[in-house]
C-alpha cells in the first residue's frame, strides 16, 4: 500500500462555493412519504443545493480561488500550481484545469492538471500536489475539488437522486521549510469498478441512441446508461471496512495518538454509513463532524465543505491536528493527517 509522508507543505486556507438552489428531500414528489421519512432518517440528509442548467463544477471551483486568492493576498504571478479534481470536467478535452488557469489570471508559468476522482478526490488530489511541492521549486498552489453530481442522477432513481448535492472547494497549499507536512495512505480497487458507474459516454461503451433509453432497475429506481448507477450494498460493505482499515493503518504507520486528534472528516457518503465507521473507530461523536444535513454527499468536495462549514472557527483561530478519510468510485480510498494553525477560511459563498 502507498503510504506518503510529504514534508515541507502546509494548507493555508480553504473555500467552498454552493448553488443558490436548495432541494428538500420532503419535498421530493415520487418516491412515497413512508419511504422519504425511512430515505431521511438512514442517509441524514434533508437538503442538497443544486446547480442550475449551465453552471459546471469549474464555475462553483472559480468563485471559491478567487475569493481564497483575495483572503489569502496572494500575488497570483507566485501561483505555480493549480490541481483540479472531478468527475463533471466542462470538457471530455482540454482539461478543465487549464481553463482555470486562464480564467483566475495566474500565470503561464502555473503547471494545470486534471484528476477524475470522486468520493476519495480531495485526499488523492492533496497527496498529488503536494508532492509537487515538497522540493520547494513550488512555493504556492491550489487544489480545486468538486462536482456537479446531480446532473448525472436520474430523478427516477431514489438509490442515487437524493443523495447527492453539488459544490466547489479549494484548498491553497503553501511550501514551508521545516513544515511537519502531510502524511497519507493511499489505496484501490479497480475490481469493483461496476458498484458505481456511469456505463456510457466514456470509450468504453460509446454514447450511442440506446444511451438515454431508460430502464426499470427495480421500484423506484429508473435510470439511463448515461446516468450514475450505484450499488448500495456493495459500497455501504465498503465504505465500513475500509475507512476504519485506512484510518487504523495511518495511526499504526506514523505513531499518531489517536485521541489527541481534534477532527476526523469522512467523506459524507450517508449517515448510517459514516455513524458505523465513527463506531468502529471508537471515536467521540464531537470529533466527527457532519454536513449531510444541508448539503448531502457532494463527492469529493464533502470533505472540505464539512471543514468550511462545520468547524471554521476551530481551524481559524489556533492548531488543529486532523484527520481526513475519503472512499467511494473506483473503487479508491485514502486518509491524511495533518496539523493545521489558523487557516484562512471565508465564509460559504453562495453561487447566483
Amino acid at each position: 500500500m502507498a503510504f506518503l509522508h510529504i514534508k515541507n507543505v502546509a494548507i493555508r486556507g480553504l473555500a467552498a462555493c454552493v448553488p443558490s438552489t436548495v432541494e428538500e428531500n420532503a419535498d421530493i414528489q415520487n418516491i412515497s412519504a413512508t419511504d422519504l421519512e425511512k430515505l431521511i432518517k438512514t442517509t441524514g440528509i434533508e437538503r442538497r443545493r443544486i446547480a442550475n442548467a449551465g453552471t459546471c463544477t469549474s464555475d462553483l471551483c472559480y468563485t471559491a480561488a478567487a475569493k481564497l486568492i483575495t483572503e489569502l493576498n496572494w500575488d497570483k504571478n507566485e501561483i505555480e500550481g493549480l490541481v483540479f479534481v472531478t468527475q463533471s470536467a466542462d470538457y471530455i478535452l482540454p482539461a478543465t484545469s487549464a481553463i482555470l488557469q486562464d480564467r483566475l489570471g495566474l500565470s503561464q508559468h502555473c503547471f494545470t492538471l486534471d484528476i477524475s476522482l470522486g468520493c476519495s478526490g480531495y485526499i488523492h488530489g492533496l497527496s498529488t500536489l503536494a508532492g509537487y511541492m515538497q522540493s520547494g521549486m513550488i512555493k504556492k498552489a491550489l487544489l480545486l475539488v468538486g462536482d456537479t453530481s446531480s446532473i448525472s442522477c436520474s430523478k427516477d432513481d431514489k438509490s442515487t437522486y437524493p443523495l447527492f448535492g453539488d459544490s466547489g472547494t479549494v484548498t491553497a497549499l503553501e511550501y514551508n521549510e521545516g513544515d511537519e507536512g502531510l502524511k497519507f495512505i493511499l489505496q484501490s480497487d479497480g475490481s469493483g469498478f461496476k458498484s458505481i458507474i456511469i456505463p456510457d459516454g466514456g470509450y468504453r461503451n460509446r454514447f450511442n441512441p440506446a444511451s438515454f433509453e431508460p430502464h426499470q432497475i427495480d421500484d423506484g429506481i429508473i435510470r439511463n446508461n448515461m446516468q450514475l448507477s450505484l450499488d448500495g450494498m456493495d459500497v455501504f460493505s465498503f465504505g465500513i471496512s475500509k475507512a476504519p482499515e485506512s484510518v487504523n493503518l495511518l495511526l499504526s504507520k506514523f505513531n499518531i495518538d489517536k485521541d489527541a486528534v481534534d477532527y476526523f472528516y469522512f467523506h459524507q457518503a450517508n449517515l448510517m454509513m459514516n455513524e458505523r465507521i465513527r463506531k468502529k473507530l471508537q471515536l467521540p461523536e464531537n470529533k466527527v463532524p457532519y454536513s449531510l444535513k444541508n448539503f448531502g454527499n457532494t463527492s469529493s468536495a464533502s470533505i472540505p465543505i464539512t471543514m468550511i462549514t462545520e468547524t471554521a472557527e476551530a481551524l481559524k483561530n489556533g492548531e488543529n491536528e486532523i484527520i481526513a478519510c475519503g472512499f467511494g468510485v473506483g473503487l479508491s480510498w485514502g486518509s491524511l493527517f495533518c496539523r493545521t494553525q489558523n487557516l484562512v477560511i471565508p465564509d460559504l459563498i453562495i453561487y447566483e
